[in-house]
């Protein structure tokens, strides 16, 4: 089983590689199209410490994995499934003879989690480990700590074309860093030309553009290398009339499309590809590359709450390994979409995937594997807050509980989907097969393309398209074929049989996004979410009525955010579905001016139902009514004139003698000390307004001397002219306002608590004349002042030279 000397340049270090991993792991350095991928594995599978066992290569694309079994099956005259096979998630060509078996990143893990020990295989090779895919992350750091729990035999040989070799070696070592070989690039020198768009230009057309230009230009195959298949397909059609056959290189095409973009041809063609040409397979006879520089990367998506493609520029690394594949047969040229100043401002290699996406999956893997995650070997560790996250999710999932795994969890583990779907699709009962429908649908592409405004935001609408049973102008087909795949590879996997009930869409989909759910607050179309924060769905919308929805897509606002793909729920549902989360509580509120006793019905920060009532007499209404005193102020009390009045003579009492005497003050800024045994039977404002607070206030006065209050601080004194007039304890010293001619006839003060009043002498119109607390003083001395200008103005009037002894009028 021998295959002949490709010539690749990886051929000459293939003795070195044998030599380093007869001892043990191994990292092969060595750039794309050099051969790593095809050679490495023949030169290793019959070596002695194999003893017949079989080799996996981890691959990252399943593209790719079928062309380097394809490759290898054709250097040794055989077909695929014989000595070499592969296995991708929906796609098996293995048999009894097979010792090499080429797999995908998800394979490998589903593999190590039943079979930790891999008994059968002697080495595992992780292909483009520089790429940095999560599940790459994971299926790495599994192997590592099976080989040393259960497999110190088991052979890990780590390959790229780009990486720190010197980490890689570091970690996978044993007892040392592990050896690190390296083979020459054997690439010839590639041209590389700017061309960045001049003016406002679409991307696919600027593409198209330097694609024919490359035609005209250049000899040779041109690969041009695109985001995604949606700016492929608008490429192709803009590439009508060129003289070569244009031919599209996309995972989700069927494989005799991919086998027709990757063999070589008699007549010139044009690859149309995204970034799987850029390191993981080798497309033949290229000589010229079109870069249009941009790559989708995983990202974690706030929207939906999952990892989503993310369109942004390419590294100078991929840009580097994109420009390489025009060099493997001869010069070539590669053409960027873009200026110097631009690849100058690029990052230099791509993040690993384990720094930007959601952890859920990761995470729930790591639960079913049984190591801590800090246990494991990981070359970036997955950080803190993206583990505490998914740490969350996976908790209100059901699927962790006290950091073990549940039984849910466990049926949770292995669907090729988010864990959020996994759940829907494991605990969704009679209605599996509607959740293989909403799963395909959440999943990928919306079926239904076009403005969000005009775009239904209904869940069950889709499924209905999906299922034939309803059409709608925006739908678009090809993301409906694929949506429609992706249903039925799931209901084929989960065993999934029956009808549709779309109508429980929103019903299935609550058991995803448990933490989406909202309830209509008002207006239609207006929203709370279960966090409590706000959401909003166009009112024209069918389901901006529903009382319930439940929310598979928002725009990741924070504060008032756009719902743009969710599934009506009713209150039996929800009832049902949340009952063992929903909490009750009663609280006394304050509504404006009234008390009320509210029930609510509580999911998070979702209020599900409220019920006011007017409560009953008590200590919580009491404790209530006093704490609005407290907060608004005394004078939020009904205080009548006779009440303010003996509130005033308390406090002056209080100021000139003391104790026994309370202080009136410190007792109106503390309502619980005098105020609450008033309160005990009220229940609402209405009745702190009926208080009788003079009595109130009167019930404040010590024992005895209460009895003496009255004389000690009389609300009227006497004055000469015999007329009662009344004091005023609101002025800093006590104080009557009277006419001067009231006073004569005496030359004594009159005295409130042994203090002399302020007496406010008023002329006949009056106005104040005089000020003063010394009534005998004031005749002996301003007196005759005053005199001469009051009989001035009031001739009619008597102004005596001698007031103290003159009559009073």
């Amino acid at each position: 089983m021998t295959a002949p000397d490709t010539g690749l340049p990886v051929e000459s270090v293939v003795p070195r590689l044998r030599s380093a991993l007869a001892e043990g792991p191994a990292v092969l350095v060595a750039p794309p199209g050099s051969g790593k991928t095809t050679v490495a594995p023949l030169r290793i599978v019959d070596e002695p410490w194999t003893e017949g066992r079989s080799v996996l290569v981890l691959e990252p694309r399943r593209v790719a994995t079928r062309a380097a079994a394809r490759r290898m099956a054709d250097l040794l005259g055989e077909r695929v499934g014989g000595t070499v096979g592969y296995t991708t998630r929906d796609d098996r060509r293995v048999s009894g003879s097979t010792r090499i078996e080429i797999i995908t990143e998800g394979v490998l893990t589903r593999r190590l989690q039943r079979d930790p020990a891999l008994d059968g295989v002697a080495a595992v090779v992780f292909d483009e480990l520089h790429e940095r895919n999560l599940q790459t992350d994971l299926g790495l750091a599994l192997a590592l700590d099976a080989r040393a729990v259960l497999r110190p035999d088991l052979r890990i040989l780590a390959m790229s074309a780009t990486i720190d070799a010197e980490r890689v070696a570091a970690l996978i070592g044993v007892d040392a860093p592990a050896p690190v070989v390296e083979a020459d690039a054997g690439i010839h020198p590639v041209d590389v030309r700017y061309v960045p768009p001049r003016g406002r230009i679409r991307m696919e057309d600027h593409a198209a553009a330097v694609v024919r230009r490359a035609l005209d230009e250049e000899p040779g195959d041109v690969l041009v290398f695109l985001p995604g298949m949606g700016e492929i397909l608008r490429v192709r059609d803009r590439l009508g009339g060129v003289h070569a056959g244009v031919h599209v290189l996309h995972g989700s095409l069927p494989a005799d499309a991919q086998d027709a973009a990757l063999t070589p041809s008699s007549s010139r063609k044009v690859v149309l590809s995204t970034d799987i040409a850029e390191s993981s397979l080798t497309v033949e006879g290229i000589r010229v590359v079109v870069d249009a520089g941009l790559a989708r990367t995983p990202r974690m998506d706030p929207r939906t709450g999952m990892t989503r493609l993310h369109t942004g520029a390419a590294s100078k690394a991929s840009a580097d390994q994109r420009a390489g594949r025009a060099g493997r047969i001869e010069p070539g040229v590669a053409y960027r979409l873009w200026s110097k100043m631009e690849q100058a401002g690029r990052r230099p290699h791509r993040e690993p995937e384990i720094a930007q996406v959601d952890l859920a999956g990761l995470l729930l893997e790591i639960a079913a594997w049984g190591t801590p995650v800090d246990g494991l070997a990981w070359l970036d560790p997955p950080p803190a807050r993206a583990l505490g996250d998914a740490t969350d999710l996976l908790e209100r999932l059901g699927a962790l509980e006290d950091g073990a795994l549940t039984d849910s969890g466990r049926a949770m583990v292995g669907l090729p989907v988010h864990p959020r779907l996994a759940r829907m699709l494991a605990d969704a009962g009679e209605h599996r097969m509607l959740a293989t429908r909403i799963a395909a649908l959440v999943e990928g592409r919306d079926v239904l393309r076009g403005h969000p405004d005009e775009v239904p935001v209904d869940v069950a609408l889709r499924v209905r398209i999906l299922e034939g049973q309803a059409r709608h102008p925006a739908t678009d087909r090809r993301s409906l074929d694929r949506a429609r795949r992706e249903a039925d590879d799931l209901a084929r996997r989960i065993g999934a049989r029956g009808g549709v009930d779309a109508d429980a869409a929103g019903r299935v989909l609550a058991l995803a996004y448990p933490d989406r759910l909202a309830v209509r607050r008002g207006s239609p179309g207006r929203f709370q979410l279960r966090t409590g924060t706000r959401a909003w769905i166009p009112p024209a919308d069918p389901l901006a009525v529903e009382e319930f929805v439940v929310a598979a897509d928002l725009d990741g606002k924070r504060t008032n955010a756009r719902i743009r793909l969710a599934g009506g729920i009713d209150a039996t549902a929800v009832a049902e579905r949340f009952a063992h989360e929903v909490d009750e509580s009663t609280d006394l509120v304050w509504e404006g001016d009234r008390l009320v006793e509210r029930t609510e019905r509580r999911l998070g920060g979702l209020v599900l139902s409220t019920h006011d009532r007017r409560p009953d007499p008590g200590a919580g209404a009491t404790d209530a009514l006093v704490d609005r005193v407290a907060s608004l102020g005394s004078e939020s009390l009904p205080w009548s004139a006779a009440a303010r009045s003996l509130v005033a003579r308390l406090r002056h009492v209080y100021e000139r003698m003391g104790e026994p005497w309370p202080d009136v003050d410190a007792l109106l800024d503390d309502p619980g000390a005098w105020l609450a045994p008033h309160l005990a039977g009220a229940t609402g404002w209405d009745d702190v307004q009926r208080l009788d607070l003079q009595r109130i206030v009167r019930g404040l006065l010590p024992y005895p001397e209460a009895a003496d209050f009255d004389a000690i601080a009389p609300t009227h004194v006497t004055v000469p002219s015999g007329r009662r007039v009344r004091v005023d304890y609101d002025a800093p010293e006590p104080a009557i306002s009277v006419r001067v001619q009231e006073m004569f006839g005496s030359r004594r003060t009159p005295t409130v608590a042994g203090v002399p009043v302020v007496l406010r002498l008023l002329s006949p119109a009056d106005r104040p004349v005089q000020i003063t607390s010394d009534l005998a003083g004031f005749w002996e001395g301003t007196w005759e002042d005053v005199r001469r200008d009051m009989a001035g103005r009031y001739p009619k009037h008597d102004w005596p030279d001698d007031p103290a002894s003159a009559t009073p009028s």
